[in-house]
Formats: structure tokens, sequence, C-alpha cells
């Protein structure tokens, strides 16, 4: 018997009464449960409700993004961060800004822009101008957070138009459009990322492709390449105060947008009895005030007690020397609940691992937190910077995972900073610390907070065999006080 998604609308959204659909190997699972009607208890829904959270809680984070970006009438950039209507997608003109709170651990590496999807209302064309040798990728993903095109350097994509589906589109290509990708939800993500070195220089001459990049719904595709000058969008201050992410996924209302969710994300193979276990406690709940109250004080509890830990990178990822960790299925994390909660409570929107490999530090060589109050050096042997044919860089976030204002600015190293000074032995040494240093290491400081707790990660965009296979890893964080 097919369990059915129920109708609810949370600011204007609404997630239509339907049939759960069916996976592919819908014929050989078992049944799914529980029968329509039976009386359930408060501890059982609460039981549900907090496995629930955590494994549909990126579902429901991107649910609401599109939910409070559907309500954008025009391209803005709100207290840092680049903002558009549907179907859109606003692009930066330099780095990103330190009061920028829409996404933990941004980078200071490249211009990045954003869009949300809303495939289920049009396809969308997305514009590729021509780059030059200049690093680029498009991170394009699924509700789930996984990824559903490759467009990059590393692909050899080609200047053009290319078109994003959603699931249920059955019209016709354009001519003009180089390739199709469809998606198999219908809301999505996607974020240009364009290499910058950190010269007034490049800051000038990356203008003229960052004017090229656009996303737009295919009645307005005419086979004609679109600019934008987007120096002119407006800035407007950012909803809301705080030194954290924007809270998008609040326990409280967990369970009124996750069937939002559920009705765009159809099960993955296995999954038919999750959805069908966890959409009759959310009928119940409807009616039965003691199970509603059960349900949301189940959701409280999950976050603080299953997802908040998760923010912390040494509590998830990949062991490796130095007490570094890592990911290998970043934007394909089928069913790692685990990796994908953590991803995207941690540092949502990473890429594919040929794309970028990440690798994240909260200690010391010795397993002391990296604190501001003492100084560090992460030294790269000769030849042992990360190997990409991108760039590298090593980024420093504070406790709340964004960057720490401080007087140079200067928030990571690496392939963009082109005064950094090599050893003697041609060994690189990064000065990670509060104060300023001597004159002659300035130019390898990376700020740290006076006080407080901070994070260091690596990311190698483009990355050779020896990073995506192991070979190389980062270097200890060596505390020198």
């Amino acid at each position: 018997m097919a369990t059915t998604l129920f109708a609810l609308s949370v600011s204007g959204v609404v997630a239509r009464a339907e049939p759960i659909r069916q996976s592919p190997g819908w014929s050989a699972a078992m049944p799914t449960g529980p029968v329509a009607g039976t009386r359930i208890t408060p501890e059982y829904a609460a039981l549900v409700t907090r496995d629930a959270f955590f494994w549909a809680w990126p579902l429901v984070n991107i649910t609401n993004r599109r939910i409070t970006f559907s309500k954008l009438p025009d391209n803005v950039i709100s207290g840092g961060a680049p903002l558009a209507p549907l179907n859109q997608l606003t692009m930066l003109t330099d780095y990103i800004e330190p009061d920028e709170r829409a996404v933990a651990c941004p980078n200071q590496d490249v211009v990045y822009g954003a869009g949300l999807l809303a495939l289920d209302q049009s396809p969308v064309v997305i514009q590729v101008p021509d780059f030059g040798d200049r690093f680029w990728v498009y991170q394009v993903v699924d509700l789930r957070t996984d990824s559903f095109a490759q467009l990059g350097k590393m692909y050899g994509t080609q200047p053009g138009f290319y078109m994003l589906v959603g699931p249920n589109w059955k019209g016709e290509t354009p001519k003009g459009i180089t390739k199709v990708f469809r998606s198999s939800t219908n809301t999505g993500n996607v974020i240009p990322r364009v290499f910058q070195d950190d010269s007034d220089e490049d800051r000038k001459a990356i203008q003229s492709s960052l004017s090229g990049i656009m996303m737009y719904p295919l009645d307005q595709f005419d086979g004609m390449m679109k600019t934008k000058d987007w120096k002119a969008v407006k800035r407007i201050a950012a909803e809301g105060s705080g030194n954290s992410e924007t809270p998008w996924v609040p326990p409280q209302t967990f369970m009124d947008s996750l069937p939002i969710a559920l009705a765009d994300a159809p099960p993955m193979p296995g999954e038919e009895a999750r959805y069908a276990q966890v959409l009759s406690v959310i009928e119940a709940a409807k009616n039965n005030p003691e199970i509603r109250k059960a349900v949301d004080a189940a959701a409280v509890d999950a976050d603080k007690s299953l997802v908040e830990p998760l923010f912390q990178f040494r509590n998830y990822g990949i062991p490796l020397p130095h007490n570094w960790t890592t990911t290998n299925n970043n934007a394909a994390f089928g069913t790692d609940y685990y990796t994908r909660t953590a991803a995207a409570k941690s540092n949502i929107f990473v890429n594919a691992p040929s794309e970028t490999k990440y690798f994240y530090q909260d200690l010391d060589e010795s397993g002391n937190r990296l604190d501001g109050s003492r100084n560090y050096t992460v030294t790269f042997a000769k030849g042992q910077t990360p190997p990409v044919n991108g760039f590298w860089s090593l980024t420093l976030y504070n406790e709340h995972h964004f960057f720490e204002p401080n007087e140079i600015k200067r928030y990571s190293v690496g392939t963009k900073n082109k005064a950094m000074k090599f050893n003697e032995d041609g060994s690189l040494t990064i000065y990670v610390q509060a104060e300023r240093p001597e004159k002659s290491r300035e130019a390898n400081w990376l700020p740290a907070p006076k006080s407080g707790s901070f994070s260091l990660y690596v990311r190698a965009y483009w990355p050779k065999s020896d990073v995506v296979g192991g070979v190389w890893t980062p270097p200890r964080v060596k505390s020198g006080n």
C-alpha cells in the first residue's frame, strides 16, 4: 500500500499529497509500514523523530534555504553573502567578507557565486564564459547535497550554455545547449568558484570573466551570451545578527519542513520504510498535541546531542597522521547519513573529491585543542606543499567556523600569496599566531584569534593522485609555546 505525502504549507511552499515514488529496487524491498491509522505512543514518536532529525537534517537545511530565498525579489549581497531569486545566481566580485553568515567555512581563494534551484518551476541555463587559464569550478548539487553536474576546468568544460533539469522534465533541448544535467530532486544549489590571487592586478583581470557567469530560466535562453555588472548588485544588511551560521534547521519547526523535503527527494533504495515511518508520525502529531509535544522535544534533544557535536571536525571523518581528518565521499554521500549530516553541519557545500580535497584540524600534534593564546607553526617539507593541478590553501576559522577579523585582513595562505618566503632548505613554514611576528616572517603569517579555540583547514583544488589516494597528508601543527 502506498504511503501518502501530506499537503503542508510553509511560507507559501506546498508539498502536494501524492504517493511516495518507489525506488528502482522496490520490488526487492520488504513492504513498508506501519499500517495507516495505527495508534502510536509519544515515546515511539520521539524515537522516530530523533532518527529522522539526524538523517534528514541536510535535506531540511536546503529546503528551508529555498523557502527563504523564494521571497527575494532581486539579486542582492546580504551581509557579505551572494543571494538570488530562485533559478538565478548572484556573483561576488572579490573575496567573500568576514561578516558572511549564510554558509560556514567560506574561503578567500576564490570569488564565489550562489543560486538556489527550483527545477519544478523551470529548467535553467548556466553560462560558462571563457576563463582562459584561470581555475574555475561550478558546484551543482541536489537536495541531498550530492553533485549531479560536472562543470569545471578539471573536466575540460568548454565555454557555452549548459542546462539543468528536474527529475520529471520531458521537454526538448534547445539548439545551442552543449549538455543537459538531470537532478534527482527539484531543489538544489549552484555555487561557482573562480580562483583569484591576492593582488590588485588579478582583481581587475578577473572581472571580465565574472560578468559572463549567469543562470536563468530556460524561457530566457536566446543563444546569446548574457552579461551582468555584478558590482552594481545592491548590498543589504544581513537579517539577524550573531557570530554563528544562520540557523537553517530550527528543531521546533523541523517536522513542518520535513514533508516538503521528502516530497522533493524520493527515497533511495531501502529508504521506503524510513519515509513511511516518519510520515506516519507526522500525521499522528497533526491530530494529537501530546505526540506533537514529544516530537518537538525529541527534535530539540537530537539537535543538541546528535547534530551539534558534528560541528567539531575532530568528531567525524577519516583519521590521518598528526590529528588531521578528511572525507572521501563528499557530494556523493549515498546512504552515509553520518558524513552527509556532519559535513552539512560543519561546512556545507563541499565539492566532490576530484574537484577539491579537504583536510580538517582542531588539534595540535599533541592532541591539544588549537587556541589563540598559543603560537603554532605548520611546515611543509621541500616539495611537499599539497600536490594540485589547481591551487591549495591553508585557512583559519574561529570557533564558529568563520573568519576572525584581523589587522592585515588575511584569512588564508597558499597559492594565491606570491610573497610567501621559503626556508633555505626549500621547506615552507606558516606561522599561526595572534601577534604579528617579526618582519622576516610577516609574509608567512596566518593570523589567529587573540583568544578562544580555532580550526585549520587545507583545501587542495583539482588534487593530484597522491592527494586523492591518501599518499599525501598535511604536516603536523606544532605548538611553539
